[in-house]
């Protein structure tokens, strides 16, 4: 598989060397050559180790690739790697500026989701954790009040026997007040009557007073009129001479 894509990549090389050349990557070029070629592989060199950084790097790398091992992992990066290559060898893919613009977009979002993810978790959690507080209060709080209202009602428990008692009062205070106002009516009325009788009473007795005034009134008029006959006069006078005379001759 190695060997197709490296002859189509220099294929495509030969028939468009001014185009296809500053196209491809010279790492893919570098390493599929030694698969293409018939000379016999190189032999290995020692390796010499790596600095604490760039091993710190790789291994960053390496851990960012989805999979849970190594094998995985690289398997992944040839396959990413194959596919690239053979998309631009055969000009599916075309690196231009509007690749180097995708991936500098691509860098500053994996930059933003490393360096900012972490804060936006954390003010995430701060927000969470500040909403749970508000709503374990209110549930707090809710508790509480739904307790006090329970002991509240607890406290009523002998509403009704009071309501009872309450009603039994009310009812002898209406009898009672319903007497009051019998009584008070029945004091009323004798009060009018004995002020009619009252009225009846004087009236009677300003009648009789005047009455005996008129009566009075006609018989000192008449002993005048007849004082002023000399005949009456003279009978007043004889009758008077009589009774003296009777009462001389009774007492001798």
């Amino acid at each position: 598989m190695a060997s197709r894509l490296a002859t189509r990549a220099f294929g495509a090389a030969r028939l468009r060397p001014t185009i296809a050349s500053p196209r491809i990557f010279p790492s893919a070029v570098a390493a599929l050559r030694p698969a293409s070629s018939s000379a016999p592989p190189e032999q290995p060199k020692e390796q010499t180790p790596q600095p604490p950084a760039a091993q710190i790097k790789a291994q960053s790398i390496l851990d960012s690739l989805p999979g849970n091992s190594l094998v995985s992992k690289t398997a992944i990066l040839s396959s990413a790697a194959g596919l690239s290559v053979y998309a631009i060898s055969n000009e599916y893919y075309v690196v231009n500026e509007e690749t180097v613009i995708a991936f500098c977009l691509l860098s500053v979002w994996a930059a933003l989701i490393k360096f900012g993810g972490p804060l936006y978790t954390e003010w995430a959690t701060a927000q969470n954790n500040k909403i749970r507080d508000l709503l374990n209060a209110a549930r707090a709080d809710h508790t509480q009040a739904v307790k006090n209202r329970i002991e509240n009602v607890q406290q009523m428990g002998g509403v009704v026997d009071i309501t009872k008692a309450l009603f039994e009062v009310s009812k002898e205070t209406a009898q009672l007040e319903a007497k009051a106002y019998e009584l008070e009516q029945s004091t009323a009325l004798a009060a009018e009557a004995k002020s009619v009788l009252d009225s009846w009473v004087r009236y009677e007795g300003q009648v009789k007073q005047r009455q005996q005034r008129e009566l009075a009134e006609n018989v000192i008029a008449k002993v005048k009129k007849e004082l002023e006959s000399p005949k009456a006069l003279q009978q007043i006078l004889q009758q008077s001479v009589a009774d003296v005379e009777r009462i001389v001759s009774s007492k001798a």
